[in-house]
């Protein structure tokens, strides 16, 4: 593969990525988590992305964090997570549409197959994500403590470069 070639596909997947960690912030997805990796990869071209990389990451990673403090917010986080998968494998049996549904029949389930498989796979990213976090922050303060002042620190960093 030559380098124009590796760099366009770098480019084109980085940006799919972080289109696709804006669109998981209001849909069912780690979008941070994407707008991370997204950034990660875009980073290797444009600095703005490098600057950005530390304070969304750090930031997914306090997301992490929260979601485990208590032990009702780990239930409703794997709660949350288990529902979504459930949903992706009502996607993938692909049930007859019901007779209560009010609007036309192709807007039942739509996406197909396709959307089935991404919300298993977001299931399974979340339910890795909170072991994740469990195990790294959970009854941990000293953790949570440290990754505050690592966000501080990114924080201090960008605002010397912006200016």
């Amino acid at each position: 593969m030559t380098g124009a070639a590796k760099r366009l596909l770098l480019e084109i997947l980085g940006w799919l990525l972080l289109v696709a960690g804006i669109a998981a912030l209001v849909l069912p997805g780690p979008g941070l988590l994407l707008m991370a990796a997204g950034l990660a990869v875009l980073s290797q071209q444009y600095t703005w992305a490098e600057r950005l990389l530390d304070p969304v990451l750090l930031r997914a990673l306090r997301a992490a964090a929260e979601g485990v403090e208590t032990l009702p917010r780990v239930v409703m986080s794997t709660l949350g997570a288990l529902a979504i998968g459930g949903f992706g494998v009502v996607w993938l049996v692909d049930p007859d549409t019901p007779d209560w549904w009010p609007i036309a029949e192709h807007w039942w389930l739509p996406g197909g197959v396709w959307t089935g498989v991404t919300l298993l796979l977001s299931c399974v990213i979340a339910l890795a994500l909170i072991v994740y976090s469990y195990r790294r922050f959970h009854g941990k303060p000293e953790a949570r403590a440290a990754l505050e002042g690592e966000i501080s620190e990114a924080d201090e960093r960008r605002h010397h470069e912006d200016d």
